[in-house]
């Protein structure tokens, strides 16, 4: 690997931990009662997401839409295989809090590779998926193909909280 695709993957990996960072600081900025400052931290957020994006063209690293869901497949797979499970663990030998959210990541992420794995077997056919809503759990990340049951299958939230998208 080039000097510069190891640069590529660094500033890739740093600029999108920044947008989620200054997302994550918008939303506290503006429950403190500060929304100029909120706005600032998006605006930003969306300038890093540029340049995450641009990194990653430069590594050629968006493909052919079949291409993209395999690739997310195997993301998501890794994720709640073998990155989340020893997390988890440690989390739960130091009794952290973070035992809550790796709990819920794993199941989340099987979840989003079979959802993948579908969109997969209709994208490899030419075709898209049909007629389809999408619901997001605002608490674990679950997503659901159609209205959610009355509560998450992973973290029991309400499906009045799930965010249609």
């Amino acid at each position: 690997m080039s000097k510069t695709e190891k640069n590529l993957k660094e500033a890739f990996a740093g600029e999108s931990q920044a947008n989620q960072k200054y997302n994550a600081f918008a939303k506290k900025a503006e429950r403190e009662g500060f929304p100029n400052i909120a706005r600032l931290f998006r605006t930003a957020a969306v300038a890093e997401r540029i340049h995450a994006e641009g990194h990653l063209n430069s590594m050629d690293g968006i493909g052919a839409t079949v291409d993209n869901l395999k690739a997310a497949v195997a993301g998501e797979t890794y994720e709640f295989t073998e990155m989340y499970p020893p997390m988890l663990e440690d989390a739960i030998e130091e009794n952290h809090k973070a035992k809550r959210m790796f709990g819920y990541a794993i199941k989340a992420e099987a979840v989003h590779a079979k959802l993948y794995k579908l969109a997969l077997a209709v994208a490899e056919q030419g075709k898209d998926l049909e007629n389809v809503e999408f619901y997001l759990c605002p608490v674990c990340g679950n997503i659901e193909f159609g209205k959610p049951a009355e509560n998450c299958s992973i973290c029991g939230a309400l499906a009045e909280k799930f965010i249609k998208l």
